[in-house]
């Protein structure tokens, strides 16, 4: 009598006994796993350092260059204008491209880009660095998790996002000390501090870029350094979970744009980027107005950071796990709300650390588990357009946050306050993500 498969396998090829498949499953997703993903996870840990650097930046470059609250909340924002106007074009270029070439080209694109904010010089060049910065991270994030569920299986995915997307708490853990410590360069060959800092931590994508064309291939079968078995084994799994999905054919722009599944799913993702984006670019101000230097404010910066990582890992695991999605997106959502709410009700730099921190763990936890959920709902033919969607939706949404909050200090001088519509935006996406139902369905033309 023929073994039963494994859960979630497929049925092997001539050259791999039935008893063999969960050792060849095991193998494989190891292999795949230790060529792609530490290279992915070094570009996100230095593209989202330059993304969310300016917030320690801040602490010397706002009284260098004449930068106003509100005037930085406008310029951080329109990171996310280029952002989201860029998302859906970028991973419909790398469909067309292929995913070496295009994540070769976008990392080049997003050292020049990075490089550029060294030299900001007022308001209006801060503002065309950061809408510049904007436009290459578009390529970069969603082709990076397009490209990561054309080589992971459904069962791995919410582990591998989340192992992906720890770079995010983790570049601000390490590079929060890393800025401040930076920042003491002022001065030295007639630069600012934060002038070193933008540049030093810029050049490792330069070195990326150069790397990523050798190092990313563009599919299973062109991966020298598989096997044939497990190229074959791999490419026929991936294959047999496009087949079993909904499909739609040629989807067109705006039917994935208005599908309601992809705007409750941007609703909940526009909760968990607004709140982790304002964060990291408000959150070194939040610290410091407790009366703290650049050094104590970066180190205080880095601790919440360090329990995302931890969350972000643990939830994952978790979530693949016991195989559910809905509420380990819900759950750290509300609790990221719940914590940003109370920060009206103390004025004591303990208790919102505290706070904080748990905000930080809940909207960092969610990540893996979410784009776990959105590769599952989406459709094959429209996951590309799809994730690109979601991540559009969301940014809109985080420009909105980052300049409100800019605008509700200027005016009202509390952090709290400016914190509250996190809040209200965190509850809305625990409660869109639950309504979405059981089973996905198809995006129709």
């Amino acid at each position: 009598m023929k073994p039963a498969l494994p859960s979630g396998s497929v049925e092997p090829t001539a050259a791999v006994l039935p008893s063999d498949t969960a050792s060849l499953e095991a193998s494989t997703i190891r292999r795949v796993t230790v060529r792609i993903l530490p290279f992915l996870v070094a570009c996100y840990f230095f593209a989202f350092i330059s993304r969310t650097n300016a917030g320690l930046a801040a602490l010397q470059m706002n009284r260098d260059i004449g930068l106003s609250a509100a005037a930085f909340g406008w310029g951080g924002s329109l990171f996310f204008v280029s952002y989201t106007l860029f998302g859906i074009p970028c991973n419909l270029a790398m469909v067309r491209v292929g995913a070496r070439l295009w994540l070769t080209l976008i990392i080049l694109a997003l050292s020049a880009a990075s490089l550029a904010m060294t030299f900001v010089a007022g308001p209006r060049s801060f503002y065309l660095a950061r809408f510049l910065l904007g436009i290459t991270e578009a390529g970069f994030f969603p082709g990076a998790v397009l490209y990561l569920t054309c080589w992971f299986p459904r069962a791995y995915r919410a582990r591998i996002i989340a192992a992906f997307m720890v770079a995010t708490p983790f570049s601000s853990f390490l590079g929060s000390p890393l800025s401040a410590a930076l920042l003491g360069l002022e001065g030295r060959a007639g630069l600012h501090g934060w002038q070193w800092m933008f540049l030093l931590e810029a050049l490792p994508l330069v070195v990326f870029g150069v790397l990523a064309f050798s190092l990313l291939p563009n599919q299973p079968s062109s991966a020298r350094w598989l096997a044939p078995e497990q190229a074959r084994w791999l490419s026929d799994r991936l294959a047999s979970e496009r087949l079993s999905s909904p499909s739609a054919k040629r989807p067109s722009l705006s039917s994935v744009l208005f599908n309601g599944p992809v705007l409750l799913l941007s609703l909940a993702y526009a909760a968990s980027s607004a709140a982790s984006n304002s964060l990291s670019l408000w959150q070194p101000q939040i610290i410091q107005s407790f009366g703290l230097g650049n050094w104590e404010t970066g180190l205080l910066n880095a601790l919440p950071f360090g329990l995302g990582v931890v969350a972000m890992i643990a939830w994952g695991r978790r979530s693949d796990r016991l195989g559910e999605r809905r509420r380990s997106v819900a759950l750290p959502l509300a609790l990221c709300a719940v914590s940003l709410a109370l920060t009206l009700a103390t004025h004591s730099l303990a208790v919102t650390m505290v706070l904080l921190c748990a905000a930080i763990v809940g909207t960092y936890a969610v990540k893996g588990p979410f784009w776990a959920l959105a590769g599952e709902w989406l459709p094959t033919d429209a996951t590309p357009t799809g994730i690109a969607a979601i991540n559009t939706w969301a940014h809109i949404a985080t420009f909105g946050a980052i300049s409100l909050i800019g605008l509700i200090k200027s005016s009202t001088g509390s952090f709290s306050l400016a914190l509250l519509p996190l809040a209200l935006l965190g509850v809305a996406g625990a409660f869109g993500v639950l309504r979405l139902g059981g089973k996905p369905s198809r995006v129709e033309s």
